[in-house]
């Protein structure tokens, strides 16, 4: 999921004290970079590895963490000699061209670091305070970009130096297979393809293997990994909850405007591969070529593959919101094995009963483009998109927010927040650890105030590089003083299980009778059932598809 794919249908619709491995945090801002690999090697059960120190965080970038061929399923990676030098972020998974970088505003505001492809993709970084035997709080990010893009370094504030610096935790970010290469399901063609739908999500669990059997060396604690993700990356953190090979790897979990609990039925997950694997004129006997094809060709193939099967899907209901729908093909699969069952179903709420889960989303997510247009056009674009529900919402929404302007009204999100209730229900219902909702509600001076609370805004307060990312947030004193909030309740989540920080009142969990939900802002506030009226209207995300003549 991307942010560029929703804007493109909305414009449809219109410190030096380096001693190795003394336990001892390094201080004071203004140190001079370390590269020495004397001062900086850390062991890993493949052979020694050696960064760099930057101001006071160590930091090691492209560690492999697994190998694997094209649709092989991973597995440990090759053991060195010597020193590995680890400095540079590694490849990322191939994927297609990013329509974002068209995009004069969007480029501006990502700032995207694209990297170099390439299929040996399965790389990890590591921020920490210090090397050595330790036991600060793990924290894995899994990045955005659907299931179809995106890397672990494609957005500046992804950068990990100011958690670890400043909230002493260790932060892992990774790279792993994604589209084709990742989530093509295969399985049709025999037993050595027979998980070829949830590559991506195998890859996952081995990083977090790896990060079991040797974070300790960079100062982390394996049995205190907290797994988090925006958008796609909550979608992976969603189905992680749901894989039984991943259970125990993490102890909590965090999903940023990433509910995405509806997966690849595998009834039509093997259509799209068979479809594929004609369209790129191969057959059952020929299958195995399928490794050598070019991937551009590859890419193209399974594209066109989906695009055949997606009438069908849509007439079965399978794709019941926006998400689903924008998602289908590039998905994990849900096989019953890999993937257990649908993630707000109890076979998958069994495996992560007992991690607590921070769920939220941003106030206005994909809808900011209505900031820039007057009330006639609003009005029009509402009834194309709402159709008969648009003066019911109008209402809904005059009962939950009373100063609502037809501007706000447009402009709300309303893809990720009822999924993200219906996953907080879903989990409190069954029992599940506790859960904390929240709704981030500041919104971005940048570009006159166009992006208002919009998708991905949260990520620079998460991880405290509110000024590192100013093309985003605008990087005022008082913006970067919230970052410093943000982050806090994150890590001390991270830490405890239970969110809180300085200036945020206290924090209860969700239930589903009192809807409990931290608004995030300069003044944060706790709710209770804030937008009943407007959750009671059902999904209303379908419409922006129809809109664009991308559905019936």
């Amino acid at each position: 999921m991307t942010r560029h794919s929703i804007l493109l249908l909305m414009a449809a619709l219109t410190t030096v004290s380096c001693g190795v491995k003394t336990g001892k945090t390094v201080q004071a801002d203004s140190a001079p970079l370390v590269t020495s690999p004397s001062l900086t090697t850390a062991e890993t059960i493949y052979g020694k590895v050696s960064g760099y120190i930057d101001r006071g965080v160590y930091i090691y970038k492209g560690i492999p963490y697994a190998k694997a061929g094209r649709f092989e399923e991973p597995a440990a990676p090759d053991s060195w000699e010597g020193v590995r030098s680890s400095l540079a972020f590694g490849p990322v998974s191939p994927h297609g061209p990013r329509q974002g970088w068209r995009d004069d505003h969007s480029a501006f505001v990502s700032n995207w670091d694209d990297g170099y492809a390439g299929e040996d993709c399965q790389r990890l970084n590591i921020w920490t305070p210090a090397i050595g035997k330790g036991k600060r709080p793990v924290m894995v990010w899994l990045h955005g970009g659907g299931f179809s893009e995106g890397s672990g370094q494609e957005q500046p504030c992804y950068d990990g130096l100011n958690l670890a610096k400043n909230h002493d935790v260790v932060l892992v970010s990774l790279n792993h297979r994604l589209n084709s290469l990742g989530f093509l399901d295969l399985s049709a063609f025999g037993a050595k393809y027979k998980n070829t739908g949830n590559l991506g999500m195998m890859d996952i669990v081995k990083a977090l293997e790896w990060v079991r059997d040797n974070i300790s060396n960079f100062g982390g604690d394996p049995g205190n990994v907290t797994i988090f993700g925006q958008s796609g990356g909550g979608g992976k953190v969603t189905a992680l909850m749901a894989v039984p090979s991943a259970k125990g790897l993490f102890s909590k979990a965090i999903v940023e405007s990433g509910s995405i609990i509806h997966l690849m039925d595998p009834k039509f997950s093997r259509k799209i591969g068979v479809e594929t694997v004609n369209e790129l004129g191969l057959t059952a006997a020929t299958i195995d070529r399928i490794a050598t094809v070019p991937y551009d060709s590859l890419l193209a193939a399974n594209k066109r593959a989906i695009s055949k099967i997606q009438p069908e899907a849509a007439a079965s209901k399978v794709m019941d919101n926006l998400l689903t729908a924008i998602l289908f093909g590039a998905e994990p699969v849900v096989d019953g094995e890999v993937v257990v069952s649908q993630p707000d179903e109890a076979p998958a709420l069994e495996v992560s009963k007992n991690v607590p889960v921070m769920i939220g989303t941003v106030l206005n997510e994909f809808s900011s483009s209505f900031a820039s247009m007057d009330d006639t056009l609003i009005s029009t674009l509402m009834e194309t998109i709402y159709g008969d529900k648009k003066e019911a919402l109008i209402k809904a929404n005059e009962a939950d927010f009373p100063l609502s302007s037809l501007q706000d009204v447009a402009s709300r999100d309303y893809i990720f927040r009822p999924l993200a209730y219906a996953q907080a229900k879903s989990r409190a219902e069954y029992g599940c650890a506790p859960v904390y909702t929240y709704l981030f509600t500041w919104k971005s001076p940048v570009l006159d105030g166009i992006l208002q609370s919009s998708h991905c805004m949260e990520i620079p307060f998460v991880f405290d590089n509110v000024a590192r990312q100013n093309t985003e947030t605008g990087g005022a004193a008082d913006a970067v003083e919230l970052g410093h909030r943000i982050s806090s309740l994150w890590t001390s989540f991270a830490k405890s299980g239970e969110p809180s920080a300085e200036g945020i009142p206290q924090w209860k969990p969700f239930t589903s009778k009192g809807g409990e939900i931290m608004f995030l802002d300069k003044e944060s506030q706790m709710h209770s059932n804030p937008d009943a009226h407007i959750l009671d209207l059902g999904d209303l995300s379908m419409g922006m598809l129809r809109a664009a003549g991308q559905t019936k």
